[in-house]
Parts: C-alpha cells; structure tokens; sequence
C-alpha cells in the first residue's frame, strides 16, 4: 500500500499496535514524503508542565496568562520516542515565527525560541501545545504499518487538536469516520 501524502493527518493506533510507544497514540502527521514522515503524539500530557519548561530555559513565564489557561495547554505533551527533550510548538496558524513549518494553513509547528518568548509573555499563539519528542518512520515504513492495519487514519481539526480533552482525541477522531473502538479487535486481518 503506497499512501502519497498523510501531512496533517492523524493517525490513530489500532488495537493490533502493541508497541508502548503507541499504543493509544493519537499522531499529528507534520511531514510526509517518499523520505519518510515526522509526527507528533497529541494525546500524551506530562507532568512536566509549560511553566517548567519555560523557566529551564531561563524564560519568565506570566503566570497570570498562563494560570488561566485550560489544562492541555499548560501541559506539555511527550511527542513520541525519538529525541525526547527536543521541543516544539504546535500552534494556530495565525503566527509566524523563525523557525516555523506550516503544516496545513491552520497548524504550524515552530521550533525557534521566540515563539517560546512570546508564550512566556502572554504574547503568543491563542491556540498551541508544547511538545516534546517525535514519532518518525523511515521511508515506506508507515506504509507497511498501514498496510498491517497498525494505523487509521482521519482529518485533523482545531477542535480535536487544541480544544478536545487529551484523553478523548482518539475516540472523537475515530468518531469522525464512523468508528467506534470497542468495535475494533486486536486481530489483524486482510481481505
């Protein structure tokens, strides 16, 4: 199974994924070509929370904006496996910074430092996630995941991304195409 471009997708593991690193996992597809592809577990909050991460890189966080902020956004979540201390911003597609990426006209991710200085201020996007760590996939490798039936996939939206509760991404996106995962088994199957 050759799928072209899953770039601001997401990817929600099936039953029949056992490996810890995503079982459950609900992931933001950043990038994807016939190199490989670049994602983000969205579904993941850490005890490590934005003001931890804000202040380890001697940035003063406003307290004040961020207190009144909704859980999932001053959480930090783990991305994936893959270099897990190495941070990004996924945000509104309303702000441009350095080191930005836009993934679809509404989701961007930046890396760069002044989208964090700009958080700290109370200044940034109104919409974003810290995230730590990546999935990635060498070329044809989540391919042939998909063709294990390791993976559904489904549409991306605001919603689900920046206002649903972490631990509802997956069922709300799977609800979008019709799929309830009790429905689902561990069994893979081809026809």
């Amino acid at each position: 199974m050759q799928i072209n471009n899953l770039t601001g997708q997401v990817l929600l593991a099936t039953p029949s994924l056992q490996d810890r690193h995503f079982r459950d996992a609900v992931i933001l597809i950043c990038h994807h070509d016939e190199e490989g592809c670049m994602g983000l577990i969205v579904n993941r909050p850490q005890e490590v929370s934005t003001i931890d991460v804000l202040e380890d890189l001697q940035l003063t966080p406003d307290r004040s904006y961020l207190s009144h902020l909704p859980d999932n956004r001053t959480l930090s979540f783990e991305g994936g496996p893959v270099d897990p201390f190495r941070g990004f911003v996924l945000h509104d597609g309303w702000h441009v910074y350095d080191s930005t990426m836009q993934i679809t006209p509404e989701f961007h991710l930046t890396t760069s430092r002044d989208v964090l200085e700009e958080i700290a201020a109370g200044a940034g996007p109104e919409h974003f996630m810290l995230i730590l760590g990546y999935a990635g996939w060498e070329a044809g490798q989540l391919d042939q995941e998909l063709a294990n039936n390791d993976w559904l996939f489904a549409a991306a939206n605001h919603h689900l991304l920046f206002q649903a509760e972490p631990e509802l991404r997956w069922a709300l996106a799977a609800q979008s195409m019709g799929i309830n995962k009790a429905n689902l088994t561990g069994q893979i199957g081809h026809a």
